[in-house]
């Protein structure tokens, strides 16, 4: 008998393939984001540009993970993080913050979000992702993982 997880949850079955939602203002980052990441088994179900748009496709398609810019522009990451963690009730999406600075610009806010972790764009990839939720449930900073030697 298969036991499933509940929605918006991955298994530990590695054939199921993990659905993420991109939010991040600049369009050429949304597509090299995509390309790297369907590339790497991840399928990306969304890539849009405004807190607004991160609400309507968390409701709609529930991903597994939502990566989210820092500096969305106009709105703030953090803000969008935390209206995430309100709007979803049980089904909260997992976020990793993500930017094009470093995290230390801004520890305290990342440290302080809803956001499992962050993750600096330049690193970012499909292993990156997976390590960071396979740690989600232990005692993390929110740091990212360390690069592989």
């Amino acid at each position: 008998m298969a036991v499933s997880a509940p929605a918006g949850h991955l298994t530990s079955h590695e054939s199921e393939v993990m659905r993420c939602l991109i939010v991040d203002d600049s369009n050429t980052f949304l597509r090299a984001a995509r390309e790297l990441l369907e590339s790497e088994g991840i399928s990306v179900v969304g890539a849009v540009s405004t807190g607004a748009q991160a609400y309507r496709t968390c409701r709609d398609l529930n991903p597994d993970v939502v990566l989210l810019d820092i500096d969305l522009g106009e709105e703030n990451g953090f803000d969008v993080a935390r209206q995430l963690a309100d709007q979803a009730g049980e089904t909260q999406p997992r976020v990793i913050l993500i930017s094009g600075y470093s995290g230390d610009d801004f520890e305290d806010m990342i440290a302080d979000s809803p956001a499992l972790s962050f993750l600096p764009k330049a690193r970012l990839s499909g292993t990156a992702i997976r390590d960071i939720l396979a740690h989600a449930g232990d005692t993390v900073s929110k740091r990212p993982p360390p690069d592989p030697e």
